[in-house]
């Protein structure tokens, strides 16, 4: 028999850690490849961790309510010397030799005593040790707690929904009433410190901290250059008012103008492959599939990117959907993991914010992102047969930023022509 460590593994490029929100075996019980082991929580999805061999569950070395690093060991399987080398190899492609397997546990690893499982106040409602401690600080009773309601996974009260109904229980403001926008006051895990003057300091979250530091290395990593160009949404817009409130009623969901971005750019990504691409050193890395990462705002001001796999392979119906879901739920925090990874090629929608055009940074390893602004109507001239007029036309600003490192000008700008090509003449008699 053989110990096997099971770590908590990436679940994104911004994620560092993960609550074990419920354990789904108990020790002494048999687990297979694949089966879930634990439930587990971070600040952008709730998921699973399975199990990436068959054995029994010696250790469960965190308890319920744990806060865990990635790749920390979090349990520990009693499983078969011969099991656990062809796992290993097949996982990691490495050789292991059974006497390198076949030790004992005290060498491994130090594994710390199991938390004891926080007992909820309901009998029936998860609470994490966080919230039970904030909730004890302010005298909160058992009863008045379980009737917060909560935005976790499974109606799971969060940090950020205690200390909104805290403030909002302190001014008197009743749900109906709350800001939907939140302020810096109400920023999760911001801590504040109160200088003379008008001046505050606030310490970066976690997630900002992780943003700001990938925004540096990205700029420092490749030389950014943008090209713009001005494109006629007219036909675009008709073709949206024409059949939102239908599309509304029947699918039960908003027909937005970021698919038709992302099918055009996907398009354009087949037509100019060389954009996505990423580097390796002095290789290019010519990517197969298109996977366009779409930049969602969270209602606390940080940012995530779900990705739409293979755009190029799918109609507008389907990138709708595919819209939809992720972005509904990035805003609820329920992403998987997989998810937020895999893009090859970004596109930024700042004209959500009224924002005319702007120059985003690239989402490294990739080397392009595409930012479009807000739609306005404006009056331009109108070349036809009969000679130019001016009319009344919705325009809008779209840029393309790429890596100057393998896409010159040239490139860059014969792509984001494209990309205008194919919104200047999308098909305003199609169905969807």
């Amino acid at each position: 028999m053989a110990n096997y460590e099971v770590i908590v593994p990436k679940l994104g490029e911004s994620v560092i850690e993960a609550t074990i929100t419920k354990w789904l075996k108990k020790e002494g019980e048999t687990v297979h490849e694949d089966e879930p082991l634990v439930e587990i929580a971070t600040d952008k999805v709730d998921s699973e961790i399975p199990s990436p061999v068959s054995g029994v569950l010696k250790k469960r070395v965190f308890g319920e309510g744990s806060l865990v690093p990635v790749g920390k060991v979090f349990a520990i399987l009693e499983t078969t010397v011969s099991t656990e080398v062809e796992s290993l190899q097949v996982k990691t492609g490495v050789y292991v030799s059974e006497s390198e397997v076949n030790v004992q546990p005290d060498t491994l690893i130090k594994p710390a005593e199991p938390e004891q499982s926080p007992a909820s106040f309901s009998g029936t409602r998860f609470y994490s040790p966080l919230v039970r401690s904030i909730a004890q600080q302010e005298g909160l009773s058992f009863t008045e707690l379980d009737t917060i309601q909560g935005s976790g996974k499974d109606d799971r009260l969060t940090k950020q929904d205690l200390l909104d109904y805290l403030k909002d229980r302190q001014s008197g403001v009743t749900k109906d009433e709350k800001k939907v926008i939140p302020t810096l006051e109400t920023l999760p895990d911001f801590t504040q410190q109160v200088i003379p003057g008008e001046d505050r300091i606030i310490e970066m979250d976690r997630i900002r901290q992780i943003i700001a530091n990938h925004m540096v290395k990205s700029v420092q990593t490749s030389p950014h250059v943008t090209s713009f160009m001005e494109v006629d949404m007219t036909r675009i817009v008709q073709w949206r008012n024409k059949n939102k409130d239908g599309f509304q009623k029947r699918e039960n969901e908003k027909l937005t103008f970021t698919p038709i971005f992302i099918e055009a750019i996907a398009k354009s990504v087949r037509d100019f492959p060389l954009v996505n691409v990423s580097v390796d050193g002095t290789k290019i890395l010519i990517h197969n599939n298109v996977n366009i990462g779409m930049a969602v705002a969270l209602p606390n001001f940080n940012l995530i990117v779900p990705v739409v796999r293979n755009a190029d392979q799918k109609n507008l119906l389907g990138i709708v959907k595919t819209v939809n879901d992720l972005g509904e739920r990035a805003r609820n925090h329920k992403l998987l993991p997989d998810e937020i990874t895999g893009g090859t090629l970004s596109l930024t929608n700042l004209g959500s914010f009224g924002t005319v055009m702007g120059t985003p940074i690239i989402n490294q390893p990739q080397t392009a992102i595409v930012a479009v602004g807000a739609i306005r109507k404006k009056p331009e001239v109108i070349e036809t047969d009969d000679g130019d007029s001016i009319a009344i036309r919705s325009m809008m600003m779209i840029s393309v930023t790429y890596d100057h490192r393998v896409i010159d000008g040239s490139l860059g700008g014969q792509f984001l022509s494209r990309i205008v090509q194919y919104l200047e003449t999308f098909d305003i008699n199609q169905t969807i």
